[in-house]
Parts: C-alpha cells; sequence; structure tokens
C-alpha cells in the first residue's frame, strides 16, 4: 500500500467542506427569498 500525504486528503476535505457550504449557503437563501416572495 502506498501512503498518500495527507496534503492531498486535506485539500480534498478542503473544497469539499467549501462546496458544501456553498450549497447550503444557496439553498437557505433561495428558501428566504421564495419565502419572502410568496
Amino acid at each position: 500500500m502506498t501512503a498518500r500525504p495527507p496534503q492531498l486528503w486535506r485539500r480534498l476535505l478542503w473544497f469539499a467542506g467549501l462546496w458544501l457550504g456553498g450549497v447550503l449557503t444557496v439553498g437557505a437563501i433561495s428558501m428566504l427569498i421564495r419565502t419572502w416572495l410568496l
């Protein structure tokens, strides 16, 4: 088994967290706008 560098995993986790946070933020904002408009 080849040991993968932890830097790669850290970067992947950071990107995944950033993407998930962005998706949740966009969803919350769209839901707020939808509740305000209706």
